[in-house]
């Protein structure tokens, strides 16, 4: 018998953001630190028995309903297709989360296991500038698996992060995709983690962004649900999809929160900004009950930004304590 996972300010959380792993075969500018970089040892990640045992405890005690599988870059794991074999077992609604290279050695495994929701990063449509952003000159093979899995028939979401004097004079260009294809083109603002070297004036905030696609389409908002974190609208009746804005800096969605992360080393954050992590790996390795920390670790999460920073404008990049984005899962 599941019961809820409810916060201290009432908050029932229904979503498992899952990180499988923390290495990615890009290098985006904005995930990872702008230094050396190594990833967790195999012996300190959670292996395929481990993710599928944790989650099975998220979903048949609490009621989760949703996982999504994230990274680093989560296609890169030897083990991926077992992972997904296991999760599948489980009543739960199935995504990943993907950089789109090797999507395509996968869409049979994801048919195959009831997975639909694909998001994918496109931070460019400019070869050059892709490849200043990624650091790898991969651009036509992203392209291709987004076209393939839409063909597919795979609900598509496509996550841009916008960022000032970067990409930003590509706003209309990547928002234009969501009128030709049936997908959601989500902006998303610029965030401050662990050595990414984030500053203030790079962020464009999300009512700027539809400023400046209001000058080129009138624009229809559509209704959002309470646990949406992206607010949604269509360029005109004609098109095809929609787009979206995350506003995790300038509108944060924290009222509305129902997520929980686990990092590909088993600690669960209650907040992408949180510093408090909370060891599920070294508990179940020794056999132990999780549902205390578990409901202690949701008990304890903060209002709102991890507790951390409240506006945009009270942010302290040197004094943020938390892991680069890549270390947390996307």
């Amino acid at each position: 018998m599941s019961t809820n996972l409810i916060d201290s300010f009432g908050r029932k959380h229904t979503y498992l953001r899952l990180s499988i792993t923390d290495s990615c075969n890009f290098r985006c500018l904005y995930c990872m630190p702008d230094e050396p970089f190594g990833s967790t040892p195999n012996a300190k990640l959670m292996n395929s028995d481990e993710i599928f045992g944790i989650s099975k405890v998220f979903v048949d005690n609490y009621g989760i309903e949703k996982i999504r599988i994230t990274g680093g870059e989560p296609l890169v794991r030897h083990d991926f297709a077992e992972i997904i074999k296991k999760l599948a077992t489980l009543d739960v609604s199935l995504g990943v989360t993907s950089n789109g290279v090797l999507l395509d050695k996968y869409f049979t495994l994801f048919k195959d296991n009831g997975v639909q929701n694909l998001n994918i990063s496109i931070d460019s449509l400019d070869n050059e500038r892709f490849k200043q952003i990624t650091k790898r000159d991969l651009l036509p093979k992203v392209w291709e698996n987004i076209q393939r899995s839409i063909d597919e028939g795979f609900k598509v979401k496509l996550n841009a992060v916008i960022m000032r004097g970067v990409n930003d004079d590509e706003l209309l260009q990547l928002v234009g995709l969501s009128h030709s294809y049936p997908i959601e083109m989500r902006f998303i603002e610029f965030m401050p983690f662990y050595g990414n070297a984030w500053e203030r004036n790079k962020v464009i905030s999300i009512n700027e962004m539809l400023l400046e696609i209001q000058k080129s389409y009138s624009c229809i908002k559509l209704n959002d649900e309470k646990h949406d974190t992206s607010r949604k609208y269509k360029l005109s009746e004609e098109s095809r999809g929609i787009f979206g804005f995350i506003s995790t800096m300038s509108n944060a969605f924290c009222g509305g929160c129902n997520r929980i992360r686990l990092t590909s080393d088993g600690k669960m954050k209650n907040c992408l900004f949180g510093a408090e992590e909370f060891d599920l790996l070294s508990l179940y390795r020794k056999g132990e009950d999780l549902t205390a920390l578990i409901k202690e670790g949701i008990w304890r999460k903060h209002k709102e930004k991890g507790g951390q920073f409240s506006e945009m404008n009270t942010v302290d990049n040197n004094k943020l304590v938390n892991r680069s984005m890549i270390k947390i899962g996307g």
